[in-house]
Order: C-alpha cells, then structure tokens, then sequence
C-alpha cells in the first residue's frame, strides 16, 4: 500500500507482491510436486552423464537466484556448478563455455524471458557445446525463453511458476524468491516430500518478517545514506539481492553494498560512517555464526555507533541492534535464504515510500525499467567450434 499526503493508502503492486510471498511459496511447492515426474524424467539422464557441468544464469536479480543456490545446488546435485551472469556470458563466451566435449546443463532463471542477454546466451550455448542441455524456470509463458522449449522438447524443459510470481512492479520480488525456492528443491527432487517441513518453516519465518513491518518501517524513517547487507555462504548472494533491492527501490538514493563477514574485514569495512545501517543475515550454522558474530562484536565497539540490524538468531545484547529478528534457525536448515530475501525488499519498500517514491516504479528518470532496454546483440566474430 501506498501512502499519501493524507496518511491513506492506495494500491501498490510492490506491497502486495511482498505480502503475498509464504502463500506463493506454498503454490511452488505443490507445483514442482506436481511436475516430479516430469522434472525427473528429464534431468535424470542430463545428470547421470560423465563429467556434467551445470551453469547457472541470468541477468540482474535473476543471475543472483544463482549464485545464492550455486554451494547448495553443487551439494546436492554432485556436479560442478557455477553461476555465471548471462551478461558476462554475452560478451566472452569463449571463457566460460567448455571447448571441449563435456555437457553442459544450462539452468536459466528469467522473470520475462524476453532479456536480450538471457536469449542470446541460449543461443551462444547452442553454438559452443557439443551436448548442451537447459532447463529454464520462468514466469511468463509469452517469453522467448519459454517458447526456445517448446521448441526444442528433446533438450530442453521449462518450468512455468505460478502466474503470481510473474511481479508487475518493477522490481523483483516474489519472481525472485520462486525461481530461488524452485531451483533448491529441483537440485534435491528426491527429497521433495522431506521437504515439506522446510517449506512450512520457511513460510513461518517470512509471515514473522512480514508481521514486523512497522518495525522496518520505523527504522526505514531513519537518517542513513549507506546500508551494507553481510551473508556468509549461499547467504552471500541473497546479501547482493538485498543491496539491489534498497538501491533500485530507493532510486539510488541510498547508496547500498554487500559482502560476507569474513570478507568485510579485507578493505570493505572502509565504507562504513556515522551514516551507515548495517544489515546481518546471521547463518543458521552455529560454527559460521562464531566467525560472523565476531565481526558484528568488533563493529559494535566502533567509537562511531554504527547502527544495526541483526536477522535470523537470539538477540546478542552486544550488538545493539535497532532490530533483533529471531527466526528459529534450524542449524541444518537451507532454505532459508528463500525468506531472509524479504529484509531487502521490506526496507526498500519502505525507504522508497519515505523518500517520496513510487515503489512499483521509483526509477524518475527511466534509467531502470522492468525488462531491461537499450540493448543491442551483436553477433559473435567467430564461429564457435566444440
């Protein structure tokens, strides 16, 4: 909902979309159930073949579904993974697609389908690799992408999500969370029906970030130009999604960043200022949350008062934090990445309506739309050979 002069609300798709993310999990759920056997009989084969390669992509928000499922996809598939942007894929194919003879498994996450840098990577993958597979996991049935499959049913397969997923604002919200929660539980279809109290522990835990919106909504009111978001593991790449949601919410207003605990002590930490909010997406292993609280502890005792907002453990009263999200972590738990993605989009939501912003369309200038323009593809030089 939208706020106006007057204190009413008005109707935001961004607000709705947010909201109705546990239900639309649940919807995910029951669909890769549904498509078991489908999903199965097609990727069995793909994934029992010698020295498999699985490369995930996509562009913008959509190449951070996989480098979030990237560590978790690998555990449980057993083959390399890599995720890989198509916007670099674009641009020097030659570097990332096998020369040789191996196959290769393209997974392709895409709101639209239609991003000029999603097609022509399938496209380039055609042309690179002798035994190229792709599963693409969309949310529009109009896009190119889906169509490529349908076109091309002996080696390619779609994954179609619920037509809620497909958000008409234009940042991406639960067509992140679905093609995230989607590839997490394909890469472990043998477990799908173990899975099922994960789902529920995952929906509770964004009902409990969803119920403290006016929490986020205060901190949102806030003074700060910098946010830096801090996720170890599969919990770095929804860390990058989080920093991308409050920047583009905001316009770029609110200048963001990202890193893991670790790798914030290397030069990073040099961004922080009296003018800083720090965002902790805690782990819900206990041996990667002593390294995680020890960084948090150190900022703590900065002279500067930086503050802080700690999500998923017990409160530490160390770290002061102006907000402290008990999720009852699971410390075997890894679908947890799915709703600790809400925290950007909340904020971002909300820093956006303060800044006196349209959250289903912040962009003023235009310089960002929903289906990215202004791209031209260019044919590559030289003809690919296996």
């Amino acid at each position: 909902m939208k706020e106006n002069k007057s204190g009413e609300q008005s109707v935001s798709h961004t607000k709705q979309e947010i909201e109705g993310q546990p239900e639309l999990w649940e919807s995910v759920y029951d669909l890769i159930q549904i498509q078991e056997e489908q999903i199965t009989t097609f990727l069995d084969p793909i994934l029992n073949k010698k020295d498999l390669e699985i490369i995930l992509t996509g562009a913008g928000s959509s190449a951070f579904v996989g480098e979030a499922a990237q560590g978790l996809v690998q555990k449980n598939s057993q083959r390399t993974t890599r995720a890989i942007a198509t916007t670099d894929l674009v641009t020097h194919p030659e570097l990332f697609f096998p020369k040789d003879r191996h196959p290769v498994l393209l997974i392709s996450f895409a709101r639209s389908g239609n991003s000029p840098e999603s097609v022509e990577t399938v496209s380039l993958a055609d042309s690179f690799c002798s035994q190229i597979y792709h599963l693409v996991i969309t949310c529009n049935k109009d896009g190119e992408l889906y169509k490529y499959t349908r076109a091309n049913t002996k080696t390619a397969l779609a994954i179609l999500l619920p037509e809620k997923a497909n958000d008409k604002s234009l940042a991406m919200t639960g067509s992140f969370t679905s093609m995230l929660l989607t590839i997490l539980l394909v890469s472990d279809l043998k477990d799908i029906e173990s899975n099922k109290l994960e789902l529920q522990r995952i929906v509770k835990q964004g009902n409990l970030l969803l119920e403290n919106a006016k929490a986020f909504k205060e901190i949102s009111a806030k003074y700060f130009e910098r946010v830096v978001f801090l996720g170890s593991g599969p919990m770095l790449g929804i860390a990058r999604e989080c920093h991308l949601k409050l920047q583009e919410l905001t316009d770029g207003q609110i200048i963001c960043k990202h890193d893991s605990f670790l790798g914030f002590r290397h030069g990073p930490r040099a961004v922080t200022n009296e003018k800083t909010l720090l965002v902790y997406l805690f782990s819900p292993s206990d041996h990667v949350y002593k390294y995680e609280l020890d960084l948090a502890t150190s900022i703590s005792k900065d002279p500067r008062t930086i503050e802080c907002v700690s999500i998923g453990r017990s409160k530490e009263k160390a770290l002061n934090s102006c907000l402290n999200i008990d999720l009852n972590l699971s410390p075997n738990q890894e679908l947890n990445i799915v709703p600790a993605t809400l925290i950007g989009q909340i904020l971002g939501y909300y820093k956006s309506l303060q800044l006196g912003l349209n959250p289903d369309n912040p962009s003023i200038s235009g310089a960002i739309s929903r289906v990215v323009q202004g791209v031209e593809i260019y044919k590559y030089p030289k003809k690919a050979t296996p």
